[in-house]
């Protein structure tokens, strides 16, 4: 059902960018428009992960550079029946992660120096068994697809505002329909951007919860995550915003209410849902399969972080 959704989502945002192409130029805009939005979408097809990886300054590590963490990787990968991701550092303080790839024979799995300093090892397996539930569910294709329209979208929006509609008898919106499309077109893309990745969000912590036993670890992890990133701002996200859904909490600031203008779910609510499928599966304190059993029971314990990887 949540697949279905989102293909429907998907079509909407398409059928959105003709309108305003249409708006813009009749009956031609609209066949440029969709022909355009094909041409993007293959592009981002292609190239999103190269395009996400390269605006994050992301830094390729192996087995022999970050041990601990290639390791952690690859058995989560394991454990997901999936093929080996590639493995990035981010060298930014805010704590934060995501995933990327058309499909999971092209993933790569980033990881800031600020989560890998803030967490605990069972705690960042959480993080990591999420993005590759992202990964297994084939999330970033739509996700990426969805900004890259939502982008486009809002491009053409912006042509039509400088440049006016066109004065043809094919533009059948006239002047008043042009202008209500340029204004709010970006905005139905924005939310529909929105409502897909936040529906995703819930279904990724429930499977990277299964993948890595720990349910709990991951909301602790959702907890500290999002309690320090509000204090810390990511200079490489606030530049590419369009990248924000990617993440598993929002990296921008002020983006922090679960409402119609948040990329992410509260974060609350997330735990919540977690703490209920961890008791649902009787993983009660100390359960959670090689965990710790402080982190699991909510006791506060000295984290173990992963060793940041040191430039060559």
């Amino acid at each position: 059902m949540n697949y279905f959704r989102t293909m429907l989502l998907l079509a909407a945002m398409t059928a959105l960018f003709m309108v305003v192409g249409y708006a813009i130029g009749g009956t031609g805009g609209m066949t440029i428009a969709f022909l355009f939005a094909v041409a993007t979408n293959a592009f981002a097809y292609w190239n999103s992960d190269k395009m996400v990886l390269r605006m994050h300054n992301a830094e390729p590590v192996t087995r022999a550079s970050a041990p601990e963490l290639h390791e952690m990787v690859a058995r989560l990968a394991k454990q997901a029946g999936l093929p080996m991701p590639k493995v990035y550092i981010i060298r930014e303080p805010q704590p934060n992660a995501f995933a990327t790839g058309r499909n999971p024979e092209n993933a790569a799995v980033a990881a800031t120096t600020g989560i890998l300093q803030l967490l605990g090892p069972d705690e960042l397996e959480g993080v990591i068994a999420h993005e590759l539930a992202h990964v297994r569910n084939r999330d970033i294709l739509t996700m990426t697809v969805a900004a890259t329209v939502a982008g486009a979208i809002s491009m053409l929006a912006q042509f039509g505002f400088f440049f006016g509609g066109a004065r043809d008898r094919d533009n059948g919106m006239g002047a008043l329909g042009m202008i209500l499309a340029v204004l709010f077109a970006p905005l139905a893309a924005a939310l529909i951007q929105m409502t897909i990745s936040r529906t995703r969000e819930y279904s990724a912590d429930r499977l990277g919860a299964e993948i890595s036993g720990k349910p709990l670890a991951l909301a602790s992890a959702l907890r500290k995550i999002s309690s320090t990133a509000q204090r810390i701002v990511m200079p490489s996200a606030e530049r590419n915003p369009a990248s924000a859904p990617l993440f598993i909490v929002n990296p921008l600031s002020g983006q922090r209410m679960d409402n119609l203008f948040s990329t992410h779910p509260n974060v609350e609510n997330r735990i919540r849902a977690l703490e209920a499928m961890a008791g649902a599966s009787g993983r009660g304190p100390g359960s959670g399969r090689g965990g710790n059993p402080g982190l699991d029971a909510g006791i506060p314990t000295r984290p173990s972080p992963i060793p940041v990887v040191r430039r060559r």
